[in-house]
Formats: structure tokens, C-alpha cells, sequence
């Protein structure tokens, strides 16, 4: 399970973990020797890169687990993932973008896997997004010439270590609800939950709410399973009310982190992260960098006048 270079996967999502891939990777108990379980698998980045023997991958988005499933039993591969993009882009510079929306209609009548990620990538500002009915709806990122050859390449390689990934370990994909797969833990797994930030985002395939983290919460105080969740501890507007009361009864980590939404380099949001543990670590805690705790104080004052 060791680390070199770390894998981006080849599904985009906001506030994915690939910066922090490292930090998660340095608690993880050495004595782990169970089943790796995810029940909020997203953009896949962490397990694809601690690449543990044994995984059992679950989301509630059917078109996330169909993509990886496919990547898993070679129905997708790098080869048929750069003739698909290549004919998408012709379509694409052909129309002037509009030939998006054509691929988003078909994509939500009849959930191609290979056109999940075209929009992913194509969308505006790489955002999964669904609406009540389960349909796509992220507007097109207005860039008709999206793919070019060194962009499809990336995200080909991408698919390619994502299949060397699934190779070399036991992974088994599920789309089910996060309360039954963490029903299925034993004590020798190690859960990896990583859910959608409340109240920041509504992203999540069947959103996401205090209901639904009161739910988690009760889920893995009952639980004989290891685990280790991912939330935000503070960004510069507020904090996250629920450390200090869902989540204050375990080990908390937080490391400083800004997260790029869009392309402008006023769009680098600072944020504390958060490692919540039902187990001990020897893992010395790291402060925010300087730029991070000045930027949050900075923005927090201006934010409160």
C-alpha cells in the first residue's frame, strides 16, 4: 500500500481528497489487514491511491459504480476511452458546444457509461450534479474545443491507472445506500466515509442534510469497525457546527487546505480539514500553513465586517 505518485482519477468532483491522499494514508492503522470500505466512493481518489487487497467501493450514484464496474471487467479501457472522446470532441467543435446537451439528454435516458465522464469533464467547473428525477443537469462549460489530444490522453492514462489499480487488488463495486454498507463492516475492515460537506454542498446523487448526518453519525457510533471520516472543521465564514456535537467524542485531526473552484486565483478557498477517528494514532498533527491562517482571518473579518 505504498504511495509514490499520486493518482488522479479520472472522474472530477469538488473538494476531492487528492492533496490530502498522503494525510489519510499516514493514520491508516498498520495493522490493517481487512476489507478497505467505502460508502461514499465519489471521485475514487483515496482508495485508488492507498490501493489496499480488498475493497468494497459503494455510492448511491448508479452511473459512478456502472463506470468503475466497467473499468474493473475491461468493458472500458484507455483504448476505448480515447476513440470515444475523440469522436465526442469532432461533434462537439462541429456544433460549437452545443452538442453537449445532446450527449446530456442521452446520457439521462439511457446512462452510457462513457458519457458520464465526457460531461464530467465537459460541464461547467467539473461538478456532478443531479437533479430530484436522478438527471444530470450541470450547464456545458461553454470551451467547445474541451478535449484536446493532450487532455483525452490524460484522461485515458487516468482510466488505464485506475484498471492497473483494480488489477492488482479484490475490489468490489456496489451502487446501495452508506447505511448498508456499513451494516455489512466487520472488525478486522477499515471504513473510509467520506460524505458530502454539510451545508456547503447539495451535490451528492440523493443530496445531503443534517438528517442524513445525524443518520451517519449514529451508524458509526455503533459500529465495532474502525473508521476514519473526512469533513470540514472551519473555512473562513463559519464553522462546522457539527464538530462539537456529533463528532466531539473521537480524535480529531485538521490540516489547512485550499480548494480551487474554477480558474481564477480568487477562487482558492481556504479550508481547516477534518480527520474524525474512532481509534488512537501516533500521527503528529500538522497547524495550518501561515497563508491559511492568515487568509481565513483575513476573509473571516471582512465576511464580519
Amino acid at each position: 500500500m505504498t504511495i509514490h505518485r499520486i493518482l488522479v482519477p479520472p472522474i472530477k468532483c469538488q473538494e476531492i481528497k487528492t492533496k490530502l491522499v498522503p494525510w489519510i494514508k499516514a493514520i491508516t492503522p498498520s495493522d490493517f489487514d481487512g476489507r478497505w470500505i467505502e460508502p461514499f466512493l465519489d471521485s475514487g481518489v483515496v482508495v485508488f491511491n492507498v490501493r489496499p487487497r480488498k475493497a468494497l467501493l459503494a455510492d448511491s450514484n448508479p452511473h459512478l459504480i456502472n463506470f468503475y464496474q466497467s473499468i474493473a471487467n475491461g468493458g472500458i479501457n484507455t483504448v476505448i476511452t480515447r476513440r470515444f472522446l475523440e469522436k465526442e470532441e469532432a461533434e462537439l467543435l462541429r456544433s460549437k458546444g452545443e452538442y453537449y446537451y445532446v450527449v446530456r439528454e442521452r446520457f439521462n435516458r439511457y446512462g452510457n457509461s462513457l458519457d458520464f465522464p465526457f460531461l464530467n469533464h465537459a460541464c461547467f467547473n467539473g461538478m456532478i450534479r443531479f437533479n430530484q428525477q436522478g438527471k444530470f443537469n450541470v450547464p456545458f462549460c461553454r470551451k467547445p474545443n474541451r478535449f484536446a489530444q493532450a487532455y483525452i490522453t490524460k484522461i485515458s492514462n487516468q482510466v488505464q491507472a485506475v484498471a492497473d489499480a483494480c488489477v492488482l487488488g479484490d475490489y468490489e463495486f456496489r451502487c446501495q445506500d452508506y447505511s448498508v454498507t456499513i451494516a455489512e463492516t466487520s472488525a478486522c475492515d477499515l471504513l473510509y466515509c467520506d460524505p458530502p460537506y454539510i451545508t456547503r454542498h447539495i451535490n451528492y446523487f440523493n443530496s445531503w442534510d443534517e438528517r442524513h448526518e445525524k443518520q451517519l453519525a449514529k451508524l458509526l457510533a455503533n459500529t465495532q469497525t474502525r473508521f476514519i471520516l473526512s469533513t470540514w472543521h472551519g473555512n473562513e465564514f463559519r464553522t462546522n457546527q457539527f464538530i462539537d456535537t456529533l463528532w466531539a467524542r473521537y480524535s480529531i485531526l485538521t490540516k489547512g487546505h485550499f480548494y480551487h473552484v474554477g480558474t481564477k486565483k480568487d477562487n482558492r478557498n481556504p479550508m481547516l480539514e477534518a480527520l474524525v477517528m474512532n481509534f488512537s494514532t501516533s500521527y503528529e498533527e500538522e497547524k495550518p500553513t501561515r497563508a491559511v491562517q492568515l487568509t481565513l482571518l483575513e476573509k473571516r473579518s471582512v465576511y464580519n465586517g
